[in-house]
């Protein structure tokens, strides 16, 4: 099922990378997003490539049933952003890989940080989320994309929280 979804952030794109890469708003995103526990490392530097890789625990009592039988009580779902350098322009171009251990759902997203306006910048997540499962994989995938998209906008309300409350640089 393709996945379609633009952010929008109050501040340049080298402050919104920055706060991607930021572990302390990782956690905050995972703990907002449900996770009876959660994992976060992140590798390189914000200033230039980097990864940031979650891994969560989340309760699957909101999942259709079908989706729970494949799954149980509790999901671990495995995400790893890959951001390159930014261009001369601060744009960045990155990959999010997402997938559920055990599970055969995943998901692949080009992901990119664009300049937009005077101070503000947009992150587009353009992919296919897939669930391998034999006459149920389509209802499985439906049932997933709705709280992965409600995954982005808490990532976007909680950054853009982050981002005013740290004023201009």
């Amino acid at each position: 099922m393709h996945l379609q979804k633009s952010l929008s952030y109050p501040a340049p794109a080298g402050e919104v990378a920055a706060l991607l890469a930021d572990r302390t708003f990782v956690d905050e995103v995972c703990a907002a997003g449900g996770a009876v526990s959660h994992d976060v490392t992140v590798d390189g530097d914000p200033a230039g490539a980097f990864v940031v890789t979650s891994t969560r625990v989340l309760p699957t009592d909101e999942l259709p049933d079908v989706a729970r039988r494949f799954v149980g009580a509790t999901l671990t779902l495995r995400q790893v952003d890959r951001w390159d350098a930014p261009a001369p322009d601060g744009s960045r171009a990155g990959t999010l890989a997402l997938e559920v251990p055990g599970a055969p759902v995943a998901a692949r997203a080009a992901m990119s940080l664009r300049p937009d306006g005077a101070s503000g910048t947009q992150q587009v997540v353009d992919g296919d989320l897939t669930a391998s499962v034999p006459l149920v994989g389509g209802r499985i995938e439906k049932a997933a994309v709705g709280p992965l998209l409600l995954a982005l906008d808490q990532m976007e309300s909680l950054a853009h929280r982050r981002l005013r409350a740290a004023g201009p640089a």
